[in-house]
């Protein structure tokens, strides 16, 4: 199964300060961008760099580009049977304005035709734009419009959560 998935946001700031948030991904408490107090912590074997493995619970990737302030894209490893990446830009949009965008390419392959459209997708989509709420607050100092879980992302979010020895509950 092919899957394309896109978020993005328009934001009231400039792409300088928009892209340094990029830069914050998995340093653990001055993380600006990943939302790690509702999800397991995103963390990797080394600074941010080309080469640089890991992810969050259960969903693994290896850094395959990364361009500071700009542009990352991860690979990813696991859960199997997920054959490709996702990638975060920041893009100008005109005066005082940019956009973060996320891109998810990937085919699914055995179970993970299943897990994708059932769990990971509602999963991936909820912790997206938590994250984007994220960044709209530390550039923005507030969120217009947050993102809400649905009742369906609170079940799995609390199956995951209790699935996850190490996770904060």
């Amino acid at each position: 199964m092919a899957v394309h998935n896109v978020h993005e946001r328009l934001l009231p700031t400039d792409e300088s300060k928009l892209g340094a948030l990029i830069d914050t991904l998995a340093s653990g408490d001055h993380d600006q961008l990943w939302p790690g107090h509702d999800w397991t912590p995103m963390e990797f074997d080394r600074p941010l760099s080309p080469g640089a493995t890991g992810g969050h619970w259960p969903v693994g990737y290896t850094v395959t580009g990364y361009i500071p302030g700009r542009w990352i894209r991860f690979d990813f490893t696991r859960p199997r049977g997920f054959h490709g990446f996702h990638e975060l830009t920041v893009l100008p949009a005109g005066p005082g304005h940019a956009r973060i965008h996320h891109t998810l390419t990937m085919t699914t392959k055995g179970l993970a035709r299943l897990t994708w459209p059932l769990a990971f997708r509602p999963m991936h989509d909820a912790c997206m734009e938590d994250a984007f709420d994220r960044a709209e607050h530390a550039c923005t100092g507030t969120v217009a419009r947050p993102a809400r879980w649905s009742p369906y992302v609170r079940l799995l979010h609390t199956l995951a959560a209790h699935a996850t020895p190490t996770r904060k509950r």
